[in-house]
């Protein structure tokens, strides 16, 4: 099992739960909590174009917290390494619930409450359905990407296509 230390502390990697165009995100514990590391990768990616990844994480994480977006918090991170530890949010992705057909309209309400904020920010974030979580009926947005507000890329535009029958409206 691979092993790494972060802030003085130790964590074990116990899977790996997905990886997008910035990263390959893990399950990891310190043998006490469970947490999320994102390791950011230099993997070429034809539609995106990147700066520095990891300072384009912290930026947009501190935008979206400071919006009141609901996500994990971020409780560390590894620059040399290139690392982020964050909150591990325990629950089914929308990608999952779609799958089953158990997308809740409730789902694509919250996200639509979310654009509403974003949008006055002029901002977007990545609508795509594996970058939510839903917890106790709430959902969160996983990822921290966030991107200046383009109408072809916004929920309902772009987004709610991915997200079941229960987001058309």
């Amino acid at each position: 099992m691979e092993r790494f230390d972060l802030d003085g502390k130790r964590y074990e990697v116990l899977r790996l739960l997905g990886k997008g165009k910035g990263g390959y995100s893990y399950l990891v514990t310190d043998g006490e909590r469970e947490f999320v590391l994102k390791q950011i990768h230099h993997e070429p990616c034809d539609y995106y174009q990147f700066g520095d990844k990891l300072q384009s994480e912290l930026r947009d994480y501190e935008k979206l917290r400071a919006l009141g977006i609901r996500m994990p918090e971020l409780y560390a991170v590894d620059e040399a390494g290139e690392r982020l530890l964050k909150e591990y949010i325990h629950g089914p992705t929308i990608a999952e619930l779609v799958e089953r057909d158990a997308v809740l309209p409730s789902y694509p309400e919250q996200v639509r409450q979310m654009c509403e904020v974003l949008y006055a920010a002029g901002l977007n974030i990545d609508y795509y359905p594996t970058n939510f979580v839903v917890r106790d009926g709430l959902l969160y947005y996983i990822d921290y990407e966030c991107n200046p507000y383009m109408a072809q890329w916004d929920f309902e535009n772009w987004g709610k296509q991915y997200w079941g029958r229960n987001a058309v409206g």
